[in-house]
């Protein structure tokens, strides 16, 4: 007996259903990023703040999102007020550029800063601050205010890296 067309209608779609459902999706015009973890962030100004403390500098340490949004923010015992914006100054400076800002100060001293520096805010050309990477992938920027001198900044912000480099992969 031959079938009625809404049959062979109902064939076909169910096969096409089942052909979709089995087939991954993929989102085209999505862009996957990788993130830092509430936890993780904590972890980083807490240790910045730590390895500075330990050699009796009072500092505070930020960590931002590849967005420029403050994840995590310490101000150590004794840090000065002003210490609160640099850090996140040069937090800023090192995601919008994705260089550390120790290398940023190494180009500028042979070179003129551009237009960007001088005209966006919150840019500020300091030492202090290094990029967070997944591999390759800046995901973040971790910024230290209030050593006496941004290498020693730096240098607190480079010991809490690695003391979380191995979840960060």
């Amino acid at each position: 007996m031959p079938s009625s067309p809404f049959a062979h209608l109902v064939r076909v779609m169910t096969f096409t259903l089942a052909v979709i459902a089995t087939t991954p999706v993929t989102a085209q015009g999505l862009v996957a990023t990788h993130r830092i973890s509430a936890a993780v962030a904590s972890e980083l100004v807490a240790a910045a703040v730590t390895a500075c403390k330990q050699k009796n500098y009072n500092v505070t340490a930020v960590v931002l999102d590849i967005d420029g949004v403050r994840q995590a923010l310490l101000r150590g015992d004794g840090a000065g007020i002003a210490t609160l914006e640099v850090a996140y100054d040069k937090a800023f400076t090192s995601i919008s550029t994705r260089s550390d800002t120790g290398a940023l100060v190494d180009r500028f001293k042979t070179a003129t800063p551009s237009q960007f520096f001088l005209k966006t805010p919150h840019m500020l050309l300091l030492q202090g601050a290094i990029v967070i990477k997944v591999g390759e992938e800046p995901i973040g920027a971790l910024g230290v205010s209030g050593a006496p001198g941004g290498d020693k900044d730096e240098a607190c912000a480079r010991a809490a890296l690695d003391g979380v480099a191995d979840r960060l992969k």
